[in-house]
């Protein structure tokens, strides 16, 4: 008998041993292609991780909304389906309305702004202004400015009026469009490049990037560049998950993660200028550059949502992004 509860006890605690030894699986679900920003910091993050963590870490990416839209990716993380994501920061308002400050019409006047606003002690403390709902920001990842995209060329507010745009699921982005009494749809991204095709709607504001791996400035007769305004990410996972983790595997993975935004925003950089050039080149697409008379008008029909949103976002954080820019 002591033999055999010996022979047990081995047995269990090698079993327990290969247990442990499992590495932890960490699924990236993603909705872009993976020559995007977005794409090449998920890769780089694998990369990272693989180097840093063998046996321990495996991470897995999946691009292009090959496990979840853009409408379903929050609810699979919460639920345990998934373990990192990085929706657009428009993608929050459910969970917090703080970070509506992103997609305020022409808040920010370039990208060097939006970053000093995300390093400062008031972007700083939006990441934690999820913690409560069981998701925890991880750091913030850049695709770039927006423009604005039509079958029939934008100069002025009065273009857009009575035309269709795909907005995402915003009530900023919503309201920005209503200014100029256009018709904003809540549509997910994977179906855009098909509305766009089917002239089911008129146009949609994204980067520079995301109109160039998506193709559609193939079907966008022109391209504004308003740089209205923000495309970014945050990247977030699971309270649950996050704190269950060993302090040494997670100190590795933030730093790991890190080093990969890093990575990716140098990319959005890079990108935007090449992706802008390769659509200029295409002939595809008619590229309009605003007067600052133009471009004005633009700010004057849009600049009062920042009024609108005021209560929900807090004054202090609109003041806070506006400082930036200096």
């Amino acid at each position: 008998m002591k033999l055999l509860a010996s022979t047990l006890t081995a047995l269990s605690i090698a079993f327990a041993s290969a247990v442990n030894a499992a590495p932890i699986e960490l699924k990236f679900s993603h909705v872009v292609a993976e020559n995007t920003p977005k794409g090449q910091m998920a890769l780089k993050f694998k990369e990272l991780v693989d180097q840093r963590l063998p046996g321990k870490v495996e991470v897995k990416v999946y691009p292009n909304s090959q496990l979840y839209g853009d409408g379903k990716e929050l609810e699979a993380l919460l639920l345990g389906d998934v373990e990192l994501i990085s929706p657009s920061l428009s993608k929050f308002k459910k969970y917090t309305k703080k970070l509506q400050v992103f997609d305020l019409p022409f808040l920010f006047q370039d990208m060097a702004a939006v970053e000093r606003f995300q390093a400062s002690s008031a972007g700083q403390e939006l990441l934690s202004s999820l913690e409560s709902k069981g998701l925890v920001g991880l750091g913030y990842l850049h695709n770039g400015m927006k423009q604005l995209s039509a079958n029939e060329p934008l100069y002025t507010p009065a273009d857009a009026k009575g035309k269709k745009f795909r907005i995402m699921s915003s009530d900023v982005l919503a309201a920005q469009f209503e200014a100029v009494e256009a018709v904003p749809l809540k549509k997910p991204f994977s179906e855009v490049f098909t509305l766009l095709q089917t002239r089911a709607i008129d146009g949609q504001e994204n980067t520079w990037s995301n109109i160039y791996s998506k193709k559609f400035f193939e079907v966008q007769a022109s391209i504004t560049e308003s740089n209205h305004g923000v495309l970014d990410y945050l990247i977030v996972t699971s309270a649950e998950f996050w704190h269950e983790l060993p302090d040494d595997i997670r100190s590795e993975l933030k730093a790991a993660l890190d080093e990969a935004v890093a990575h990716g925003n140098q990319i959005a950089a890079q990108k935007a200028e090449k992706d802008k050039a390769n659509i200029m080149a295409s002939n595809r697409s008619e590229i309009i550059s605003l007067s600052p008379e133009q471009r004005q008008q633009w700010v004057e029909a849009m600049k009062p949502v920042w009024q609108q949103f005021e209560s929900e976002i807090g004054k202090n954080i609109i003041d806070a992004a506006v400082a930036a820019n200096q």
